[in-house]
């Protein structure tokens, strides 16, 4: 009885430390089935839709494999594999023109979740979005964004 309960207990365990793990999310990003469209953080403040310039400058990083699997903002899977980007302001969905400025590249990434949390940077890339531009080798970039179609 004492082998049972104990073999019950170990495949538990097992099975919750294989699930996949669950990023935090803001409760001002998460779905409203009230309306048909996600929230935003500017349209529940009462602003008007963020102004990106028609360009923008600054320095991107991406987020590596360590995330791969986990919840984004907006509820999505990160997915390295994926263009995709995490940006402050602008609404999910949001599509944006990503150019590197050092060699020129550049991709179109889709908003899907929030960030960088770190001082001095713009948005976070997808790996693979990052690999398309040339950055994964330095790990950071300046790059130049330019938003090609706005999310709801």
């Amino acid at each position: 009885m004492k082998w049972r309960r104990f073999i019950i207990c170990c495949s538990v365990t097992l099975i919750c430390a294989c699930m996949p793990n669950a990023h935090w999310r803001d409760d001002a990003y998460a779905r409203d089935d009230s309306e048909p469209q996600q929230r935003s953080a500017w349209r529940d403040r009462g602003e008007e839709r963020p102004n990106l310039l028609s360009t923008d400058t600054g320095i991107a990083s991406f987020m590596a494999d360590e995330i791969h699997g986990r919840m984004t903002a907006n509820g999505e899977l990160y997915d390295m594999r994926q263009l995709t980007a995490a940006h402050r302001t602008l609404p999910f969905g949001t599509i944006v023109l990503v150019k590197n400025s050092a060699n020129g590249r550049s991709v179109e990434v889709r908003i899907n979740d929030r960030g960088p949390y770190v001082d001095g940077r713009i948005i976070d890339l997808s790996f693979e979005a990052a690999k398309q531009l040339g950055l994964v080798e330095r790990g950071s970039g300046m790059v130049e964004l330019r938003v090609v179609r706005y999310g709801k």
